[in-house]
C-alpha cells in the first residue's frame, strides 16, 4: 500500500511520482473511514483479463449467479457456455469462458479498483469489498479491436455491471459510442 501514492501520497519519490508531492492523492484512507466498498456493486474490468486466483482479488471476483459452471450448458441463455467468472472476447483464443490475464495489466487495474484491504497481504484497492468481473477484451500485448471492446461492454452491462473500467481506445469510434450510449445506467471509467 505504501507504494500506491495515488491512494495516499506520503511524498515518497519514485518513477510514478517523481515530484513526491505530499497529499496529491484521492484521500483513500480518509474515505475508508466512511466506507470500504460494497459487495453488491459489480465493476467490470475490460482489459487483458484478470488473474482471478490472485490472493488479493480472489475474494472479490464476480461469479455468474445464473450459470451452473460445471455442466457445460448455457444455463442463463446468453449464448455463452459456463461464463462463470466473465468471458474472453480477445484473440488469439476468443470465445471461451476463461478470462485469465495473460498480460498483467488487467490484474494490476483490478487490484487498484478492488484488492482486498486490511487483510495483511498484498495491497489495498480503492474498494476493499466489490465484485470484480473479468472481461478479456485485449490480448497479452494490450491490442484489441472495437468489436471485442463493444462485445465486452454489452456482456458486462447485461450481467449487471454498474461500473465498467477499460484502458482502451476508440474515443471517436461510432460503434463504441453506440455501446456506451446503450448503457445509460453504467459508469464508464
Amino acid at each position: 500500500f505504501s507504494q500506491q501514492w495515488a491512494l495516499h501520497n506520503t511524498a515518497h519519490s519514485g518513477t510514478c511520482n517523481p515530484a513526491g508531492t505530499f497529499d496529491v492523492d484521492i484521500d483513500a484512507p480518509e474515505a475508508w473511514g466512511y466506507v470500504t466498498g460494497n459487495p453488491t456493486v459489480i465493476v467490470a474490468v475490460l482489459d487483458t483479463g484478470v488473474n482471478y486466483n490472485h490472493p488479493d482479488l480472489i475474494g472479490n471476483i464476480w461469479s455468474n449467479p445464473y450459470d451452473d459452471c460445471s455442466n457445460g450448458i448455457d444455463n442463463d441463455g446468453n449464448g455463452l457456455i459456463d461464463d462463470c467468472r466473465g468471458w474472453n472476447f480477445a484473440a488469439p483464443d476468443p470465445g471461451n469462458n476463461d478470462p485469465m490475464d495473460d498480460g498483467g495489466h488487467g490484474t494490476h487495474v483490478a487490484g487498484i479498483i478492488g484488492a482486498r484491504g486490511d487483510n495483511g497481504i498484498g495491497t489495498s484497492g480503492v474498494a476493499w469489498r466489490v465484485k470484480l468481473m473479468p472481461v478479456k477484451v485485449f490480448g497479452s500485448g494490450g491490442g484489441g479491436t472495437t468489436e471485442t471492446l463493444v462485445n465486452g461492454i454489452y456482456y458486462a452491462r447485461d450481467k449487471g455491471a454498474k461500473v465498467i473500467n477499460y484502458s482502451g481506445h476508440g474515443a471517436n469510434d461510432p460503434d463504441l459510442n453506440d455501446a456506451i450510449a446503450a448503457s445509460p445506467n453504467v459508469l464508464f471509467v
